[in-house]
């Protein structure tokens, strides 16, 4: 018997260790496999892939930003001084142009002829920049020039302050809008939640009766297990109305509503925490503070409060990492507009809700594709380095600040 323990033992120990093993294993792979596509946003131009821009080849200008590419056609940029030392109105040419200037029997059966015609085109209007497809160009017209274009760049990505990845010629990546609307639905999540929760934690830990207790807190567990689309139908149909009568806005889907939101799903998590934080304290340290002559509440917030301060710090910050984390209930109450957040009173998109709207209608490997890969390296850091804060604060001395 003694030697099938042993054996057993051994069997549990080298099951265990590969278990860790694999599962480390799968942990790093999914990290290089998100950070791998996500980099390769960088290396993918700024123009649509399989496009090209086409200029006069009289025209000395080198090379547009995506930004200034964006606005020559969306016609915010007319002229070729705001741009370059060219003077003149610029005029923005697509494809389809093209078939209302010359007949369809011009182009040849096979299109064959297309080139030629582009290549005519351009030729005649020093001016113009058109937006065509690569292999449709006019090589062999001296008076074409192919302008170079710039690959997309992290201070487009992260400084940018628009975000339409389907936008053509230039497909604009700029996810500071979601990374902002990330943060500030979170920060007045936690905001709101924080004051909510650790009054609930006191009533628990210090003030409720063994009875109340034993039934408040499997109810407010219950609530973690609760789906975020259930919550986020609860804000839908109940929230976002109250919120627009309320304070009388066009919409109802802002900003504080997903923060409202938020605060709800994180209640739980900062309840839970804080509450076992609380009832660490020993029995020895309230029983002295009381002994001295300090009321039940002066304990509370001078004694039980300071002691348990790290396990409640570690609760905000979990309930911050459940709140930056969140997809569903935020995409449906927020309005999922990637503007630059001015007030919480507007609707916002986070970087979940992106994510999940998106993905699904991203061509793979293209660079919209890639860009929602780098979006979530974004949030990975993110709640990487809240995992540590958590991590770090829970493990400092109970007892400092006492």
């Amino acid at each position: 018997m003694k030697q099938f323990r042993q054996i057993a033992e051994r069997m549990a120990k080298v099951m265990l260790t590969l278990s860790g093993g694999v599962t480390s294993l799968a942990i790093l792979l999914i990290i290089i496999f998100l950070f791998k596509e996500g980099l390769g946003l960088f290396n993918s131009a700024a123009v649509e892939n399989g496009y090209a821009l086409c200029i006069h080849s009289s025209n000395p200008t080198q090379q547009l930003s995506p930004w200034q590419i964006k606005r020559i056609f969306d016609w915010e940029i007319t002229d070729w001084s705001e741009v370059s030392e060219k003077k003149g109105e610029i005029t923005p040419f697509r494809l389809d142009e093209i078939f209302a200037m010359y007949p369809e029997d011009e182009f040849g059966e096979d299109y064959e002829l297309l080139p030629q015609k582009l290549g005519e085109t351009i030729a005649q209007n020093p001016n113009i920049i058109a937006f065509l497809p690569e292999q449709y160009l006019p090589n062999g017209n001296q008076s074409v020039k192919v302008l170079p274009v710039e690959n997309i760049n992290i201070a487009d990505f992260f400084g940018g302050k628009e975000w339409l990845p389907t936008a053509t010629p230039s497909p604009q990546f700029g996810a500071l809008p979601l990374i902002m609307g990330t943060l500030w639905v979170s920060f007045f999540a936690i905001l709101i939640a924080l004051p909510f929760g650790l009054g609930v934690a006191i009533y628990m830990s210090e003030l409720a009766g063994t009875r109340t207790r034993k039934f408040l807190k499997p109810t407010i567990e219950l609530l973690a297990g609760i789906p975020s689309v259930v919550y986020g139908f609860f804000g839908l149909v109940v929230l976002v109305p109250l919120i627009q009568r309320t304070l009388n806005l066009p919409v109802g889907e802002t900003a504080f509503a997903g923060s409202l939101i938020l605060a709800i799903m994180a209640l739980p998590t900062i309840i839970t925490i804080a509450e076992d934080a609380m009832r660490s304290t020993p029995r020895a340290m309230r029983e002295a503070s009381l002994a001295l002559g300090a009321t039940p509440w002066q304990t509370i917030y001078k004694v039980i409060v300071p002691h348990a301060s790290s396990g409640i710090m570690a609760a905000v910050v979990l309930g911050i990492g459940r709140a930056i984390g969140e997809t569903m209930a935020v995409l449906m109450v927020t309005g999922n507009a990637a503007v630059m957040l001015t007030s919480l009173f507007q609707s916002v998109r986070t970087i979940p809700a992106t994510i999940a709207a998106e993905l699904g209608e991203a061509p793979a490997g293209g660079a919209h594709y890639q860009s929602l890969f780098l979006l979530g390296c974004i949030l990975f850091v993110i709640t990487m380095i809240i995992s540590a804060s958590a991590e770090f604060i829970a493990k400092k001395d109970h007892n400092k600040g006492i």
